[in-house]
């Protein structure tokens, strides 16, 4: 159990400390900016659809079988990302600010990155309860989701006339949120029986939601034959590393 310990903490400080990457939008031209984070985008979404097809639903059934439960959880995971989405009023966002692509108040944005964080962080602890090996695996894919996500949310608080320094430090703050929700998750994990067989479909559903709703089609957005093929490429990397990973268990 300590090992566990240690390997969940390890992660979320490192999810968490993804969340200062935002300065890099300052020495970057925004042009160059879009088309790395288009790439990222892309990647991640093949890491958060190769993690939950390949890691967290596989790995639930090996352990528990197929029953009901685990379809049903991969549903409510769904759900509320949607409604976390819909009525919390706040959204995945991995693209900068501007004109043509608004954004919710910085206010609003750090509520519900807070709360987000929070579910990252019981997620990694719950997939490290399961197994070390797909605690890794779950922890890169949020990190790789978490890279744009955080230049997003930067420029949110920009837009929204937070100084440079008080929008890294409220990015950060939201994303300490994380090492929370692992330390609730680890807790109730040794309290409750059957707690991966909740929360690993449940993050599976999420990881799909994420990827599906928020990320593909801003991927959309792109038209030109050939960025999209890079895209594709991208996407089809993002699963790949996630397939090895499966493969190195």
């Amino acid at each position: 159990m300590l090992k566990t310990w240690i390997y969940s903490l390890i992660s979320v400080f490192i999810v968490s400390i993804i969340a200062l990457i935002g300065i890099i939008t300052l020495l970057i031209k925004e042009k160059i900016l879009r088309k790395i984070l288009l790439f990222l985008v892309s990647f991640s979404a093949g890491a958060l659809f190769g993690g939950a097809f390949l890691h967290l639903i596989p790995n639930t059934v090996e352990e528990f079988g197929f029953v009901l439960v685990i379809p049903s959880f991969v549903l409510i995971g769904i759900l509320v990302f949607f409604i976390l989405e819909k009525f919390i009023c706040w959204r995945h966002c991995h693209i900068p600010t501007s004109k043509s692509h608004p954004h919710p108040v910085g206010l609003m944005n750090i509520i519900g990155d807070a709360f987000h964080n929070l579910i990252d962080g019981m997620v990694i602890g719950g997939s490290y309860l399961a197994s070390i090996p797909l605690g890794i695996s779950t922890t890169i894919a949020v990190v790789v989701h978490e890279i744009p996500q955080e230049i997003g949310d930067f420029g949110v608080l920009l837009h929204a006339g937070f100084s440079k320094f008080r929008a890294l430090m409220f990015n950060f703050l939201s994303a300490l949120t994380a090492v929370v929700g692992v330390v609730i998750s680890l807790i109730i994990g040794s309290k409750l029986h059957n707690y991966t067989l909740f929360l690993l479909p449940f993050t599976a559903g999420g990881f799909i939601y994420i990827a599906g709703s928020d990320l593909i089609p801003e991927l959309h957005k792109e038209t030109k034959p050939i960025k999209s093929f890079i895209q594709l490429l991208a996407l089809i990397l993002g699963i790949a590393v996630m397939l090895v990973l499966v493969l190195m268990e």
